[in-house]
C-alpha cells in the first residue's frame, strides 16, 4: 500500500501526538490526584493563561503559522542559505519581543489578575496572589518557547516532522518530573526506589513547566544541525522575506489574540462559579484536545507545507483536491467519535481522576459540551492552514473575530444557565460557526465548492448506530456503566461505524 507524503507525515505526527497526549494525560492524572478540585489547582491553571497568550502570539501560533509558508517558498526558490538567514532574523526578533513583553507582564501581573476584565476577578485575595506568583514564574518558560516554536516551524518547512512531533512529549516529561518530584511533600516510591521530594507544592508544577520547555527546545537541536543551520545576527527588517513574514503575522497575531482571549474569558467566567469549575474546564478541554489533536491538528500540521508547496508551484487543482479529501476524512472520523466518547467515557473519568461523583459529573458534562464542537475545530485546523498556504491571513482573522464575539455573547449567558458546561458549550458553538464561515469563504475564493454532504449522511448514520448501541447497552444491562462494559460498548460502537466510513478511511492514505 503506497502512502503519500502528506499521509506519512500526518500519521507520524499523529502517532507522536498520541504519545504526547497519553503522557500528558498521565501528568494531569498525577496532578489531579495530588491537588483535586482545589483552589491551588485552579490558580495554577489560570496562571498559565497570559504566558500562553504571549507564546501563542509570538512564536507558538501567530508567527509559526505565518512563518512556514514563507520559509517553504524561500527553501523552494532560493535554497538553504537564504532560508536559514531568514530563520535567524525572525528568531532574533521573536526572542527580543518576547523578552520585552515578558518583563511588562511580570510588572503588571497584579492588575492583570485582579481587574474585573482580567483572568481571575472572582478569586479571593490569597488565591489571586498565588496566581500572580505562578504567572511571573511561568514567563521563564515562555521566553524559552519563543525560540522552540520557531525551530518547530523551520524543521516542518523542511518536511521534517519527527523531532517537532517528539518535542511536546519531552515537554510533558519535564512537567511530570515537576509533579512527581518537585511538588509533593513526601517522596514517591517507584519500583522499590523512593524518589526525593522537594515539597514545593503548586510552585513545583511551574518549575516542571520550565524544565519541560528546556527539553522541548533541546530535543530539536539535532534537527537544526542536520539541515546545516548557521545562526546570523541582526533582525533583517529591511529584507523582503522578513517583511513578508511580518505582514502575514500582523493579522495572524490578531487572530491568535482572539483565540487566546477565549481562554481568558473562559476562566474569568469560571472564577465566579464554584471551586473546581476552572479545573473542570481545563481538564475537559484537555480531554477534548486528545481527538482534536490526533485528527485535526495532526492532519493540518502535515498538510500546511504541502499546501504551501502546491500554491508556490501554482497547482490549483491539486490544492482544491487536498482540501476536499481532508474535509471528507474529518467529517467521517469526528461525527461517530463525538457520539462514542460523549456517551461512553464517564466511567473512565471517574476511575482516572478520582474527583468523586459530583466532580466527575461536572467534568463529564463539560467534556460532552466540548465534544459537540469536535468537527468544527478540526475543520478550522485545515481551513485556516488553507488560507495561510495562500498567504492570506485576513480571512482567518475574520473567522477568529466572529468566533470570539459569538463566544462572549453566548458564554456570558450560558454560564448563568448551565454553569461550567455552558461555557464549554459556547466554545463548541462558536468554533462550529467559524468552520462554516471559513468553508464558505474558501469555496468562494477557489470558485468551486466541496462535496461533503454524502459523507455527512453516512457519518451521521454511523454516529447514530454507534450511539444507539452504547445507549442501549447502558440502559439494558445493570452493570452497563462499569469500566469494562463501557470500554466494550465504545469498541463495539466504533466497529459498527466502520463500514459506513470505510471509504474515507481509505481516502486518508491518498491525501
Amino acid at each position: 500500500m503506497h502512502l503519500t507524503r502528506v499521509t506519512r507525515n500526518a500519521l507520524l505526527v499523529g502517532v507522536f501526538f498520541a504519545l504526547d497526549k497519553g503522557v500528558g494525560f498521565i501528568r494531569q492524572v498525577i496532578i489531579a490526584r495530588q491537588f483535586g478540585l482545589s483552589d491551588a489547582l485552579d490558580a495554577f491553571n489560570v496562571a498559565n493563561n497570559v504566558p500562553d497568550l504571549l507564546f501563542a502570539l509570538i512564536s507558538g501560533g501567530a508567527l509559526a503559522m505565518a512563518f512556514i509558508p514563507v520559509l517553504t517558498e524561500s527553501l523552494t526558490q532560493r535554497g538553504e542559505r537564504a532560508t536559514w538567514q531568514l530563520f535567524s532574523h525572525v528568531a532574533n526578533l521573536a526572542f527580543l519581543v518576547t523578552g520585552i513583553l515578558g518583563i511588562l507582564v511580570g510588572i503588571f501581573a497584579q492588575p492583570l489578575v485582579t481587574w474585573e476584565l482580567g483572568v481571575a476577578p472572582g478569586f479571593g485575595h490569597e488565591q489571586q496572589q498565588l496566581v500572580v506568583d505562578l504567572m511571573r514564574l511561568n514567563l521563564i518558560a515562555t521566553i524559552i518557547f519563543s525560540l522552540s516554536g520557531l525551530v518547530m516551524a523551520a524543521l516542518q518547512a523542511h518536511q521534517h516532522f519527527l523531532l517537532p512531533a517528539m518535542a511536546p512529549l519531552f515537554y510533558n516529561l519535564g512537567q511530570i518530573f515537576g509533579a512527581v518530584v518537585l511538588a509533593p511533600e513526601q517522596g514517591v516510591s517507584l519500583g522499590g526506589i523512593t524518589l526525593p521530594a522537594f515539597g514545593l507544592g503548586v510552585h513545583g508544577l511551574v518549575y516542571g513547566v520550565i524544565l519541560g520547555a528546556v527539553l522541548h527546545l533541546g530535543i530539536q537541536v539535532p534537527g537544526l544541525i542536520r539541515y546545516g543551520f548557521q545562526w546570523q545576527a541582526g533582525l533583517g527588517l529591511h529584507q523582503p522575506d522578513v517583511r513578508k513574514v511580518l505582514r502575514l503575522m500582523g493579522p495572524r497575531l490578531l487572530t491568535v489574540l482572539c483565540i487566546q482571549l477565549i481562554f481568558i474569558v473562559r476562566d474569568n467566567l469560571a472564577s465566579r462559579l464554584v471551586t473546581g469549575a476552572v479545573t473542570a474546564l481545563t481538564y475537559g478541554w484537555m480531554i477534548f484536545q486528545v481527538p482534536e489533536t490526533l485528527i485535526g491538528t495532526a492532519l493540518g500540521t502535515a498538510l500546511l507545507p504541502a499546501l504551501s508547496e502546491q500554491i508556490a508551484r501554482s497547482q490549483g487543482d491539486a490544492f482544491h483536491e487536498s482540501i476536499q479529501r481532508a474535509m471528507q476524512v474529518l467529517v467521517a472520523l469526528t461525527l461517530p467519535l463525538t457520539v462514542i466518547l460523549g456517551l461512553g467515557m464517564r466511567p473512565f473519568l471517574e476511575v482516572v481522576f478520582g474527583f468523586g461523583v459530583e466532580g466527575t459529573d461536572l467534568l463529564w458534562r463539560v467534556s460532552q459540551a466540548y465534544l459537540l464542537g469536535l468537527l468544527g475545530q478540526c475543520l478550522v485546523e485545515v481551513m485556516v492552514r488553507a488560507f495561510y498556504a495562500r498567504q492570506n491571513a485576513w480571512v482567518p482573522l475574520l473567522g477568529a473575530g466572529v468566533t470570539l464575539g459569538f463566544y462572549v455573547l453566548t458564554g456570558t449567558q450560558l454560564y448563568r444557565w448551565l454553569g461550567a458546561p455552558g461555557i464549554s458549550l459556547a466554545d463548541a458553538l462558536s468554533f462550529s460557526a467559524e468552520a462554516l464561515l471559513l468553508a464558505l469563504l474558501l469555496a468562494r475564493t477557489l470558485k468551486r465548492g466541496f462535496r461533503i454532504w454524502p459523507v455527512f449522511a453516512r457519518a451521521g448514520l454511523a454516529a447514530g448506530i454507534s450511539g444507539g448501541v452504547i445507549w442501549l447497552g447502558q440502559s439494558g444491562i445493570p452493570w452497563g456503566h462499569s469500566l469494562l462494559m463501557a470500554g466494550g460498548l465504545m469498541g463495539l460502537g466504533g466497529m459498527l461505524s466502520l463500514p459506513w466510513i470505510w471509504q474515507e478511511i481509505r481516502l486518508l492514505i491518498r491525501l
